[in-house]
């Protein structure tokens, strides 16, 4: 069995520079590190990471946190479950999905949290590993998120551009920073037409959503376009549309937000913004890597750009 002196001796470098590959790449060059990944692969060179995390301190166990209930956006979950492990895999790290009450249950090097609510930062203050946040936050914590402004902005353009000019937006009844976003990007965008808005909140629920809206066509009539915070509540949406006898796209547009799962199972298909969930799982575990690394070295966010999927509930055989 090779040793790390034969991968030394192979790559023509010193028994350092290979510990510094193993255990801190980033303070490597390529030229280096492929020098003794090279070695490595060729002599079939087997790490003991057991003994690396021993030595260096570390649990090599990542927690994903998660603070709202997983049977409601099962799907959306996996996408992000799938990205976090594939990039966590490639640093020979373990992800423990872990609640609130079995948090502390085994050491851990770092903390992935999703779900945050604005009552559940008084009990993240606590914790003194590095953490990281999927969804944006005004409290200083690092975090990746999609643009949630510019998605709203995007969808509600694209329903302007068909010519609509009574626009409902479906907002989600939490007061969170991703929802003031959703919301604030649909304003940005009717106020450029000079266009008078009507929001609408509602549990992120499609019950609640086909509710609402049952409730508002009873009361209402015109040519409307609603902008929907999520994917879930459009799915309402157009259930409520239909139970009126009216049809989508025909008579009402809908779009969504999110892209994971029931914009493709609904009829019509939704029009939604696409979360590049699995790349977003990926910069979550990839920035809190590289904060366990830096000694909790703050390292801001990551911000990725919404991309416009038009489906049938806004356009005729597409």
């Amino acid at each position: 069995m090779a040793t790390l002196s034969d991968v030394a001796k192979k790559a023509n470098v010193s028994k350092m520079t290979v510990s510094r590959v193993l255990n801190h790449p980033e303070q490597v060059t390529d030229e280096l590190k492929q020098l003794v990944y090279k070695a490595m692969e060729e002599l079939s060179y087997v790490p003991n990471y057991a003994a690396r995390a021993l030595v260096n301190n570390r649990t090599q166990v990542i927690k994903l946190l998660i603070l709202e209930e997983m049977d409601t956006v099962e799907p959306y979950y996996m996408n992000l479950l799938t990205g976090m492990s594939r990039e966590l895999d490639k640093n020979h790290y373990s992800l423990q999905l872990v609640t609130r009450t079995s948090l502390n249950i085994g050491k851990c090097d770092g903390i992935i949290v999703t779900g945050m609510r604005e009552s559940d930062y008084s009990f993240i203050e606590k914790l003194t590993i590095p953490v990281v946040l999927f969804g944006e936050n005004l409290h200083g914590y690092d975090f990746v998120d999609v643009d949630n402004k510019k998605g709203a902005y995007v969808t509600t353009k694209h329903i302007l551009d068909l010519g609509y000019q009574q626009l409902i937006f479906m907002g989600i009844d939490e007061d969170e920073p991703f929802g003031q976003l959703r919301e604030a990007g649909y304003l940005d965008a009717i106020s450029e037409d000079d266009l008078e808005g009507k929001i609408i909140r509602v549990k992120n629920s499609s019950r609640a959503a086909e509710a609402k809206v049952s409730e508002f066509l009873s009361k209402n009539d015109g040519k409307f376009g609603f902008v929907c915070a999520s994917d879930r509540i459009a799915t309402g949406v157009i259930r409520a549309i239909q139970k009126t006898g009216k049809s989508v796209p025909e008579d009402y547009v809908v779009t969504g937000f999110d892209g994971v799962f029931l914009d493709r199972i609904s009829s019509p298909k939704i029009t939604t913004i696409k979360q590049p969930l699995m790349e977003m799982g990926e910069a979550c575990a990839r920035m809190l890597l590289k904060k366990i690394n830096e000694r909790n070295k703050n390292q801001g966010k990551h911000i990725f750009e919404p991309k416009l999927i038009i489906r049938e509930s806004t356009i005729l055989d597409t």
